[in-house]
């Protein structure tokens, strides 16, 4: 047996079998006992083992029955029953009932009546896992067997006929209505007097309840497989303590319910600094699908690939600041586009993060080189296929939602690695220590000024670019992404020590009108977060939001289109996407900039921080000198090695 405990030590679900106490003859309680006497055996103190007359009754019946097919049935005495749950198997043959018998006869000459009854009660299956009277109180009733009263005994004494037909847990119903016959059994045979069975209200016992099948199963499917690589085989019951905080994963499930599209899914994961899963949520419903969206579905993650584009030009030797320019590009015969068909011209990194501006993630991929951006991904923990031809930079190879929120997590540990787990501990039902969780920080993926710089990328997205709906009113860093045809919508970001990854999407992979990273997954990682970090101090970054050059109004036109606007073929190259008027959800719409008399776009009026000082009122910063382009951002060491010159200083 398997008891799985939550963060705060809640059980929150038990499988395998269950066995209770082992109750001696005088602890369980005599209602107990007349009850499965009187349904089971009525002759049980008259007969040595066989009961002659209840086999010639069957042996009768049999033979009355001969055409309907049913076999010989009611001749096995409550020993006999223990003979073939303890030396026997199931199985129906002439030779098997006959060993039965044998083993019997040779029981009741060995015990007495009342050893055998208790070695009966507490062995015998009764349903939901639960062998012996004492497991099968506690499991539908909640209590020890020692308090039964005649109503729970009668409940019980019923389920060895059918455990499975009559068990409370499946069947309600059922369960009180087998008790009936078991009562009536009783007071015709004189173990009850017709008063006691008429004070017997069957709906008034008080089931235990059910732990629910909710999501908290797609963690517990997910963590569970792991104890064959964590522990030996045990044959004894074990305890497994796990990481799963049960106040945020119903915020994590409220958070999507409230927000996926209709006919959509949704999956989200939320992994503390150290790689704790706080939260999973696998799909809407775990009863109707437990595939777990979360862990095994593979899907395209759009412009959130870009993180590995960017960490792999930082780690190049680019800087937030570094000019780019933003210019129509073609590469080996694919000319990438943004969705409103613009390009505004020379502007820094920073801005072309904020707005996920596709050509500018083009020219960053082919000067540090599709296969860096690939190893990159892979040294994040991306485990699913990475191809590398060019359209890959916007996210055209498929994922897993743990995966990306892993990579996510290791740029919020300011580069070390993340593996996210979900034991904690495991132990024996004495509190012998099988396994205890051992945190890793050896290995360190990109240097720390790689991941502030990244960081800061990533904040300018939260703040004013396509991740504004992801805003929990503390410092968030993240980024949005949307596939082709809005087919998936991702948000991925963390705060306050939790990274927090949610998708949304169909499981047949058509389209859903509207969907985009920046809308409902963006909204329900905000709904999430507000309330896992709630209780958590305010962690400012080491590197404060920096407005991008531009910004973009926050209107609807903002969250049109998706932000690779393409489809992709089986070898991963572009299709020529048809048309559109919208604009794009992770890159720029009209309001980006305005075309000249010749056509090229021109940026918009410079929105930075002299700017605000003039509107607000405020005295001007003094001016700061502006950075190299080949700097690395202010987290970087003094002693990290010197950037090779970028793309601004060696092309055109």
């Amino acid at each position: 047996m398997i008891r799985v405990h939550a963060a705060d030590g809640t059980v929150i679900v038990s499988l395998g079998p269950s066995y209770g106490r082992w109750l001696s003859a005088s602890q369980i309680p005599e209602v107990m006992t007349r009850a499965l006497v009187s349904v089971e055996d009525k002759r049980f103190y008259m007969h040595p083992g066989v009961d002659p007359i209840g086999m010639t009754r069957a042996v009768w019946m049999g033979y009355v029955r001969r055409g309907e097919g049913r076999r010989l049935q009611g001749a096995s005495t409550i020993t006999q029953q223990l003979a073939r749950n303890i030396f026997l198997n199931n199985s129906y043959s002439a030779g098997r009932k006959l060993r039965e018998m044998i083993l019997a006869l040779a029981l009741e000459r060995k015990f007495s009546k009342q050893q055998i009854l208790e070695l009966y009660l507490n062995k015998v299956y009764f349903g939901g896992g639960a062998y012996g009277v004492d497991a099968a109180s506690r499991k539908f009733f909640d209590h020890p067997a020692t308090s039964l009263n005649l109503a729970e005994a009668a409940i019980i004494a019923g389920l060895v006929k059918a455990p499975s037909s009559y068990s409370p847990t499946a069947d309600v119903e059922a369960a009180q209505g087998r008790a009936g016959v078991v009562l009536d059994v009783m007071e015709a045979n004189g173990d009850i007097t017709p008063a006691e069975r008429a004070a017997v209200d069957l709906s008034d016992v008080k089931m235990a309840p059910e732990k629910a099948q909710d999501s908290v199963r797609y963690f517990t499917d997910w963590a569970l497989p792991q104890l064959e690589t964590l522990i030996d085989d045990q044959e004894q019951p074990i305890d497994v303590y796990t990481t799963i905080d049960l106040k945020l994963q119903r915020a994590a499930v409220a958070a999507i319910k409230a927000n996926v599209p209709g006919g959509a899914q949704g999956a989200l994961v939320s992994l503390d600094r150290d790689g704790a899963v706080r939260a999973m949520v696998g799909g809407l419903d775990y009863i109707s699908s437990n595939y777990n969206r979360a862990t095994v579905a593979e899907r395209q993650p759009g412009s959130s690939f870009k993180l590995f584009v960017y960490l792999a030009a930082l780690e190049a030797g680019y800087t937030p600041e570094t000019r780019v320019n933003d210019s129509p590009v073609t590469i080996n015969g694919w000319t990438p586009r943004n969705d409103n068909r613009k390009n505004v011209g020379e502007i820094d990194v920073r801005t072309a993060f904020a707005y996920s501006i596709n050509t500018i993630a083009a020219k960053l991929g082919m000067e540090v080189g599709f296969p860096t951006v690939a190893d990159m991904a892979r040294r994040f923990g991306i485990s699913t296929t990475i191809n590398t031809h060019p359209s890959m930079v916007l996210g055209t190879s498929e994922v897993r939602v743990i995966d990306m929120t892993q990579a996510f997590a290791s740029v919020a540990r300011k580069g070390v690695a993340v593996k996210p787990y979900g034991i904690l501990k495991v132990t024996t039902a004495d509190g012998e220590v099988l396994y205890e969780h051992q945190d890793d920080t050896s290995r360190v993926l990109v240097a720390p000024w790689v991941a502030a710089g990244m960081t800061d990328l990533m904040q300018t997205a939260v703040n004013t670019g396509t991740g504004r709906a992801a805003q929990i009113g503390r410092p968030v860093a993240g980024k949005t992404g949307t596939t082709s045809s809005n087919k998936d919508g991702w948000f991925i970001g963390f705060s306050s020590g939790l990274t927090t990854g949610v998708w949304m999407g169909r499981d047949d992979n058509r389209a859903i009108p509207g969907l985009a990273g920046g809308r409902a997954p963006a909204r329900a990682f905000a709904s999430y977060m507000k309330v896992a970090t709630a209780n958590r101090p305010v962690e400012n970054f080491e590197t404060e939001v920096t407005l991008p050059e531009w910004q973009l109004e926050p209107d609807e036109e903002a969250y049109g289109q998706p932000d690779n606007g393409m489809m992709v073929d089986e070898n991963g190259m572009p299709l020529e996407p048809a048309p559109s008027a919208q604009g794009d959800e992770d890159g720029t719409d009209g309001s980006a900039a305005t075309p000249d008399a010749t056509g090229a776009a021109t940026a918009p009026q410079r929105i930075d921080q002299r700017w605000i000082d003039d509107v607000l009122g405020r005295t001007p910063r003094p001016a700061q000198p502006k950075p190299a382009p080949a700097q690395a951002p202010t987290a970087r060491p003094s002693a990290a090695p010197t950037p090779r010159a970028t793309p601004a200083q060696t092309r055109p």
